[in-house]
């Protein structure tokens, strides 16, 4: 029996290691295709911006380093809600302005939309009063509220997390919902059988966890369509990188625009990485 053990273990082992080395193969072969598509891009790129030779037409990816350099090089002190008076690098600063209406609309959104989310789909008459309205509501996209949000609250920080919060909470609230009503009956009569009463008690031992997978994909979700929204609601006169964007381009200065496109897109995709390792480890409980 020893013998037949060992030499199990041994298959296993071997055939671990069989896995583990073809598994380095394809991602060494995914970072090189990576690669040699993104100099491909990068050529293309170069290759047609040389061709119209208008940089306010197409910024060449060199006149984009060029710029970024420069708008990193730059200095700007300004003033923003609780942090005070704020002195750097321009583009860093920038940044920091749309972080400000950023965060907030993201949290105020999400907490919001979760809750009413899970609360309707939850409460047969919470969903009965309150149905007719979302309803109507919902097809609304975010940036029409912008004429209320300078109305009721002006132009600058406050309108842009107030428009951002709109996108964030429809996001999560239908994301919730879904999640939420999708939860097998059969868990819950189990969960009663068990000595689990109470609404709350249900909620916090069944129904969230079963349903954290949908509703942290609705958190995931609004990170990102969330930069999208901040960008646009910063287009009507809110500091920060979406007007940047907007006033480089009315003074054809594009390559600067690219620069602060590109700024949106890494930090995308840095939020969005470490919200995946956030998720995984929420919701490795299913492995």
């Amino acid at each position: 029996m020893s013998v037949e053990t060992a030499a199990d273990g041994e298959t296993e082992t071997a055939a671990t290691g069989a896995r583990a080395s073809l598994a380095e193969r394809f991602d060494r072969r995914s970072i090189l295709l990576g690669l040699v598509g993104s100099l491909a891009f990068l050529a293309v790129w170069q290759a047609g911006a040389m061709a119209i030779g208008r940089t306010y037409l197409l910024p060449s990816p060199v006149a984009v380093a060029a710029a970024f350099g420069g708008e990193l090089a730059k200095t700007e002190t300004v003033t923003l809600p609780l942090l005070g008076e704020l002195t750097g690098s321009k583009l860093v600063v920038k940044l920091f302005q749309s972080l400000v209406h950023y965060v907030p609309g993201l949290l105020i959104g999400t907490v919001l939309g979760v809750a009413l989310g899970v609360a309707m789909a939850w409460s047969e008459t919470l969903d009965d009063l309150f149905t007719p309205v979302t309803r109507v509501l919902r097809p609304i996209p975010p940036l029409a509220w912008i004429a209320f949000a300078i109305v009721w609250i002006g132009i600058g920080h406050g309108g842009a997390i107030f428009i951002v919060a709109i996108g964030a909470f429809w996001i999560n609230f239908y994301n919730a919902y879904s999640g939420v009503e999708g939860v097998p009956q059969g868990q819950r009569e189990v969960a009663a059988s068990l000595g689990v009463h109470s609404d709350w008690g249900m909620i916090r031992k069944v129904v969230l966890p079963s349903a954290s997978p949908e509703i942290l994909t609705g958190i995931r979700t609004s990170i990102g369509q969330c930069w999208m929204i901040v960008v646009a609601a910063e287009l009507f006169g809110a500091p920060g990188v979406g007007y940047q964007i907007i006033n480089a381009s009315q003074n054809l200065d594009t390559q600067v625009s690219v620069v602060y496109m590109l700024v949106i897109s890494l930090v995308f995709l840095t939020s969005d990485a470490l919200f995946r390792r956030v998720e995984g480890r929420v919701l490795a409980w299913r492995e």
